[in-house]
């Protein structure tokens, strides 16, 4: 089966990096992660990648420090996924790019829209890391912005130990009902915390559809790209 899709944006949590650790860099985990995008880019399919950094820094557990400092913290550990990612995937032969929202031209390319594009269209797999490069904003938010950007057909947002939107939090309520299907304005309404509520008025205003799906599965990111329904749909 052919791919849906044929230009993503896959959102990888931090913690999708960080394994059952919680924190730092599990890199059996990343090389099973990069395999399966590769299998996603091996089928056809202009890859990018937005990864966060919750696994080394999370700007909401910085108490009192100052608040874009905290942030500005968070998006140099996106940077590490970044590399650490961009390094798997280049040991089984794919040819990648980092790209980041901060400039730091010893370590990966600075973030240039057009340039980005055309890696894709070259058949490159870009990583955005850096977040937006601003405070403020996650990097659910950077998603919606470089999905946007690039025309990207699709979020993919793997997310972990959930495997998909619920009208309460599974794991403290194990009567939580999962949506197979939800709107932005439905999500905005309900105050689900599945997305920070800027980046969900961004795919909103940009009409970006979003898949809501599990990582503990890795093989999810290749099921998800040739249609199969796991998780929420979002439209």
């Amino acid at each position: 089966m052919g791919p849906k899709y044929s230009r993503i944006v896959l959102k990888l949590s931090g913690e999708a990096m960080a394994g059952n650790a919680g924190v730092g860099i599990d890199t059996d985990i990343v090389q099973v992660i990069a395999k399966k995008v590769k299998e996603v880019h091996d089928l056809g399919v202009e890859t990018s990648i937005v990864v966060g950094g919750g696994n080394f820094w999370r700007g909401r557990d910085s108490g009192d420090m100052d608040r874009a400092t905290s942030d500005y913290m968070g998006m140099l550990g996106t940077v590490m996924n970044a590399l650490a990612l961009q390094d798997a995937l280049e040991g089984l032969n794919a040819v990648t790019r980092v790209q980041t929202a901060i400039e730091m031209k010893q370590v990966a390319e600075p973030y240039i829209r057009r340039r980005a594009i055309r890696h894709l269209e070259k058949g490159r797999i870009v990583i955005f890391a850096g977040g937006t490069g601003n405070p403020y904003f996650s990097t659910d938010t950077t998603a919606a912005l470089r999905a946007a950007e690039i025309d990207a057909d699709v979020i993919l947002l793997a997310k972990k130990g959930v495997d998909g939107i619920y009208d309460s939090d599974p794991k403290t309520n194990e009567k939580a009902k999962k949506f197979d299907e939800l709107t932005y304005f439905e999500i905005l309404k309900r105050e689900l915390k599945i997305m920070d509520s800027t980046a969900t008025s961004l795919c909103m205003d940009n009409k970006i559809p979003l898949i809501v799906f599990g990582i503990d599965e890795p093989s999810n990111i290749v099921d998800v790209v040739k249609g199969s329904t796991i998780g929420t749909n979002v439209k």
